[in-house]
């Protein structure tokens, strides 16, 4: 079985490289330093994408509607010095990291994802929304918080997908769990 498969999606050479040194030995490593070469280099066999939200030709958040566009199975992180606001909320990615990203957060990221993709939608889609709410519980006031439509329904939603996970949760080990949610902290 071959290595999966990363896409990182870095326009400033020096970190693009870091992230891949840090990355090369586990996984199968691409980088691409434009969204016009992230677009052109994502395809069905990229099992994680690395993605940052500011390119030189165009935004991440391009990259990422073209991945989910084409249909494209792939686990995104956006890995990003732009401050998570409620923007990304309707966001298609799995996971936010604000950089800096040190070596060990950025590898714990990719296992986190690559657990997540061996689980179906309904618990890819909890597991995504878990961590923007855990994003922006971190950044942004409980006032905000509670004043943003966007927010109320992102909580509304993850009480319902509760709901129709626990049945789910009964057959997963406590290893699997742990894994596939640790990043997410407290809600």
């Amino acid at each position: 079985m071959s290595d999966p498969s990363v896409l990182v999606v870095e326009d400033e050479p020096d970190i693009a490289a870091l992230y891949a040194g840090f990355l090369e030995e586990r996984y199968a490593v691409d980088v691409a330093e434009t969204a016009a070469e992230a677009i052109d280099r994502v395809d069905a066999a990229v099992d994680v994408v690395l993605l940052d939200r500011r390119l030189p030709d165009g935004s991440g958040d391009d990259v990422l509607g073209h991945i989910r566009e084409e249909g494209y199975d792939c686990r995104v992180a956006m890995v990003t010095a732009v401050e998570p606001d409620f923007d990304i909320i309707d966001m298609g990615f799995d996971l936010y990291l604000t950089k800096p990203v040190s070596r060990s957060k950025l590898l714990a990221a990719i296992d986190t994802l690559l657990t997540r993709s061996e689980y179906d939608d309904l618990v890819q889609e909890a597991a995504a929304l878990a961590s923007k709410r855990a994003v922006l519980s971190s950044q942004k006031p409980a006032a905000q918080r509670e004043g943003n439509e966007a927010y109320a329904d992102l909580v509304d939603r993850l009480k319902d997908l509760d709901a129709d996970i626990d049945d789910l949760g009964e057959s997963l080990s406590t290893d699997d769990y742990r894994a596939m949610f640790r990043d997410l902290g407290e809600a």
